[in-house]
């Protein structure tokens, strides 16, 4: 069955609208580890938008299940991994500008800048994750620069404006796992997934681990956090 990291970095989004203290993302990760969540993920952009750095400390002298950092592949951003040491490190692309990540990394052109940071975060100790758009070259290229694991964009099947689209995403998705188990990677999956569309990319199997954030504090909102992260561990689960 697959894991379920929840991301938090929305409850920080909430805070940070007020500059206030609450609420708080660190408790919130203590309420989606009591929810079940296997992981607990962040991202600490480098406009520090919604997660900032003490978040980032606490989190990793508090959670009793694996922290999982995303960021962008920068030398500040490396640096702090470093110092901090999350369980795992996921690099993604990142533009000041976005509102959200809008796509993977191009790891097959950026294969030279990317190595240097892959290669000091795995000497650091750190399981390193790329985020990739489901691209078979793409899942060659993280195979080829020494990742541990991708974590497919899902994006553009969340995205997709009908069933045809849907399913011609959802088979790219199929393609990529199945090259990344080949090549023997460990092969997460995230973006834009939410109670409605998880099931058919869960049924896919071959998937360590799903990412999500947005739609579990969209729901927390409404009915809280620990079960709204019970209610997706059982889609992940029941798939």
């Amino acid at each position: 069955m697959a894991l379920l990291g929840v991301n938090v970095d929305h409850v920080a989004t909430i805070r940070q609208a007020r500059g206030t203290s609450e609420p708080d993302p660190v408790t919130a990760a203590a309420l989606a580890e009591l929810g079940g969540a296997d992981g607990i993920t962040i991202h600490l952009r480098e406009d520090r938008r919604h997660i900032q750095d003490r978040d980032v400390e606490l989190l990793r002298q508090t959670a009793k299940v694996p922290l999982n950092l995303e960021m962008a592949a920068t030398d500040e951003m490396v640096g702090i991994a470093l110092k901090i040491l999350p369980d795992a490190a996921t690099l993604v692309p990142e533009k000041r500008q976005e509102l959200t990540t809008e796509g993977g990394l191009n790891v097959a052109l950026l294969r030279e800048p990317l190595k240097k940071h892959v290669d000091l975060l795995r000497q650091g100790g750190i399981s390193v994750s790329l985020f990739i758009d489901p691209d078979l070259e793409q899942v060659k290229a993280s195979h080829r620069l020494g990742a541990d694991a991708v974590e497919i964009h899902t994006g553009s099947y969340c995205d997709a404006a009908c069933p045809l689209t849907r399913q011609k995403e959802l088979d790219k998705i199929a393609a990529a796992i199945r090259a990344g188990n080949k090549l023997g990677l460990k092969v997460h999956a995230g973006h834009g997934l939410t109670y409605f569309n998880i099931k058919p990319v869960a049924a896919l199997g071959g998937i360590r681990e799903f990412n999500i954030g947005h739609s579990i504090i969209s729901r927390a909102v409404l009915v809280g956090l620990e079960r709204a992260v019970r209610e997706m561990k059982a889609l992940v689960g029941d798939a």
